[in-house]
């Protein structure tokens, strides 16, 4: 098998990181043909230049953890990605269609881009985006109850949970804060997880709209794993290994 040099082999190792986001000491130790100890001081070495975060059993990139940040300050960013992701998500709506609109800064771009359907149902945690749709024509919208997150505007807690127990909606239009293919979609709130967990429950189809920045990412709460995502709608900016990964699991992704 090929050798690399010490140089080598931590620049590979930051390569797979930054694609990945994440990598264990045994995936690292098969991939540069080196022994586990060898692989350990790698990370020790890179995480004392501030190249990565060591974890128990491997290491992940920098930037990899979410941090929550208020809905204004996120919708600066990527935002020709995330209208562009919005227009596409838009063609998937139908007149007639009963939705639920997730929170989000990429989930507004959609609800901008859909003023064009009708008899529409629509439910919502969010405060913004139900301002957005009920100025749509014959267009019914519920927004769920509960305490207001400044960040989000939008409802998580119990009572928006007990509100979304009694329907069930042909659509679900879902945003995450991360992406880990091997983990799951994320979001920094633990409450809001929860919320979305059963927006997944209470929907026949689920397609997550996430732009490419989120990949290789986790925030602090799991929603749910790549098992319960039939359709991913995200830009060009994603990688080839994941697009492989997500279309291995049966997952249509459209790029946009």
């Amino acid at each position: 098998m090929e050798t690399y040099s010490v140089a080598e082999r931590r620049n590979k190792t930051i390569k797979l990181l930054n694609e990945k986001g994440q990598a264990s000491v045994s995936e690292l130790s098969r991939m540069l043909n080196v022994s586990e100890v060898t692989i350990r001081k790698d990370l020790q070495y890179l995480e004392e230049k501030s190249v990565l975060f060591r974890t128990h059993g491997g290491a992940m990139k920098k930037d990899y953890l979410v941090q929550d940040l208020h809905f204004d300050d996120k919708g600066k960013k990527n935002a020709e990605e995330k209208r562009k992701i919005g227009e596409r998500a838009a063609q998937l709506v139908e007149n007639g269609d009963s939705l639920i609109l997730d929170a989000g800064t990429t989930v507004m771009q959609l609800a901008k881009s859909i003023h064009n359907k009708r008899n529409l149902n629509v439910l919502t945690p969010a405060i913004n985006i139900a301002l957005e749709v009920m100025r749509i024509p014959e267009t019914q919208v519920t927004v769920l109850g509960g305490m207001l997150r400044p960040t989000s505007a939008a409802v998580v807690g119990s009572y928006a949970e007990i509100m979304l127990r009694d329907h069930f909606c042909s659509k679900l239009f879902l945003a995450a804060d991360g992406f880990d293919p091997m983990f799951g979609i994320t979001t920094t709130n633990a409450l809001e997880a929860h919320l979305n967990r059963m927006m997944i429950d209470s929907a026949q189809k689920t397609i997550v709209v996430i732009d490419s920045s989120k990949f290789g990412r986790r925030g602090l709460s799991r929603i749910c794993g790549i098992e319960h995502i039939d359709i991913v709608i995200t830009d060009s900016g994603v990688s080839e290994a994941i697009k492989k990964t997500l279309s291995d699991s049966g997952i249509e992704v459209l790029v946009v």
